[in-house]
């Protein structure tokens, strides 16, 4: 191994180590949201004064004559200290990749890295507004959507430093081509999907609809969406269960239903068009997730939202997500030149990750 494969080698294993790492964050949100320990700690970055959290009886009393608000609650205060010390972890991660990227200032990643840290220092900030304003549902929904935002950055970083060359057989390309944007689609839809999915459950939203397919025992039951979708409401006193009336509930959680169709309706065109296109993997892949993701959707509501599910399903739409920027990076990356126009016989596939160029001779 050369001394200037070494850095780019290095930044690999350590995006794809702070990759895992943010899966892990990421389903630890999910879990201390769903067990409503988003407060468990009323102070930041600490907890009741403690680099962990209180444990013997002493420290508990102590933090609740400090805190005669905020009770302690040794099943809350946990779930809330260890998803802050992972979370921790992964910027410390980000700050090692900046260092190495300062290092290699020519890298094609530079820029991304430094993006990625600018996010992941506002998703700390997204982390302490989410206890100082007590769950407004705002910052809930932006902190997710941070998450989710790190994880991308992060998967997309480990793609481009492998540099792997995709080849692809000439007479399939302009149709590939044109899945670019639809497949462009997909990412985006899936992102609202998910902001709506954050929406919901800081809103409580969840079980508005105890009912599948119907709501209510109605197909279109009586809904605020006015309400439900009011963004610029007053900031506390305290979010903790939600504020909203029912209809207002049922409002949001009837436009998750909604964005879920629609998410499902271009997902699937766009795996029968990479099956079309001799994408195969890609395009069962893409529909197996997908399903993956409905059905742990429809569990949550017959089921009454047990955590396992519930937490599995914000796992879910990560997956789903991550699988679709995959897919979408990989074609747009994919260029292929050719070079006799009477029968495909050379493909040149570049790779711009790293500006790794093979040529493959493809039939």
């Amino acid at each position: 191994m050369s001394k200037q494969e070494t850095p780019k080698n290095w930044r690999h294993i350590i995006t794809w180590a702070a990759c895992i790492l943010a899966v892990v964050v990421v389903v630890l949100g999910a879990f201390t949201r769903l067990v409503d320990a988003g407060l468990g700690c009323p102070d930041w970055p600490g907890c009741y004064g403690h680099l962990t959290w209180p444990n013997d009886i002493k420290e508990i009393k102590t933090a609740n004559m400090i805190f005669p608000d905020s009770p302690v609650d040794v099943s809350k205060t946990w779930p809330e200290m260890v998803h802050r010390y992972f979370a921790g972890t992964l910027l410390l991660f980000v700050v090692l990749l900046t260092y190495l990227a300062w290092r290699d200032r020519q890298a094609p990643t530079f820029k991304q890295t430094h993006i990625l840290l600018i996010i992941i220092i506002l998703q700390a900030a997204f982390g302490m507004w989410t206890v100082t304003l007590k769950l407004w549902p705002q910052v809930v929904t932006a902190h997710l959507l941070g998450g989710m935002a790190t994880l991308s950055m992060l998967w997309i970083l480990c793609e481009r430093l492998a540099g792997k060359p995709r080849q692809l057989h000439g007479r399939y390309l302009p149709g590939i081509r044109r899945l670019r944007l639809l497949a462009l689609t997909a990412v985006a839809i899936v992102i609202l999907q998910i902001g709506l999915g954050g929406w919901t459950s800081s809103n409580y939203a969840a079980l508005a609809c105890p009912d599948f397919p119907t709501c209510h025992n109605q197909w279109w039951p009586q809904a605020n969406f006015v309400e439900g979708f009011n963004i610029f409401q007053q900031i506390g006193p305290n979010y903790l269960g939600g504020a909203l009336e029912n209809d207002a509930r049922t409002a949001i959680h009837l436009a998750h239903r909604i964005g879920a169709l629609i998410t499902t309706a271009i997902v699937l065109i766009l795996s029968v068009l990479a099956w079309r296109y001799e994408l195969r993997g890609w395009s069962l892949w893409l529909t197996g997730v997908l399903l993956l993701q409905v059905s742990l959707g429809i569990a949550n509501v017959v089921m009454s939202l047990p955590l396992g599910i519930a937490v599995a399903h914000n796992a879910g739409a990560a997956l789903l997500l991550l699988s679709l920027l995959t897919f979408c990076y990989r074609i747009y990356t994919m260029n292929a030149v050719i070079i006799n126009k009477q029968e495909v016989v050379n493909v040149e596939v570049i790779v711009r990750g790293e500006g790794l160029t093979t040529v493959s001779n493809l039939n």
